[in-house]
């Protein structure tokens, strides 16, 4: 691997979802959005329900939406660890559009029904930016 490359893995709980070489990797903490370049200072933060994006070493860019979890990076290794991750191209947009509508119907005070309005929400906008 090159020193200007960073060793990506985005892991889910029952499997490996993507890995390689990147040249940038964008996901959303709960700091914030954060980017990471080759040489990025080590840190450990928690993800949250958003789009992980992926430009690979390649010039790919690779979308996932990804659940709650861990982002770690040392040493040009950036692991993303999350309950459930699902990269854009596998995505049922159709089934995601009901998915939010149903979580919308059921009511605010369904904490439940607010997770998976911002999954729903994270499964669109991932195959949105892809798009």
């Amino acid at each position: 691997m090159s020193d200007a490359l960073l060793q990506v893995e985005l892991v889910a709980a029952d499997r490996l979802v993507w890995s390689g070489e990147a040249k940038m990797v964008i996901a959303r903490t709960t700091e914030g959005d954060v980017g990471i370049l080759p040489g990025h200072a080590p840190m450990l933060s928690v993800i949250i329900e958003g789009v992980v994006d992926v430009q690979t070493a390649d010039g790919e860019t690779w979308i996932a939406a990804v659940h709650a979890g861990f982002l770690s990076v040392a040493n040009n290794r950036v692991s993303i660890l999350s309950e459930y991750a699902e990269m854009a191209h596998e995505i049922d947009l159709e089934k995601a559009r009901k998915d939010l509508d149903r979580a919308k119907h059921a009511g605010e005070n369904d904490d439940a029904a607010q997770e998976q309005l911002r999954s729903a929400e994270a499964r669109i906008r991932a195959v949105e930016r892809a798009s």
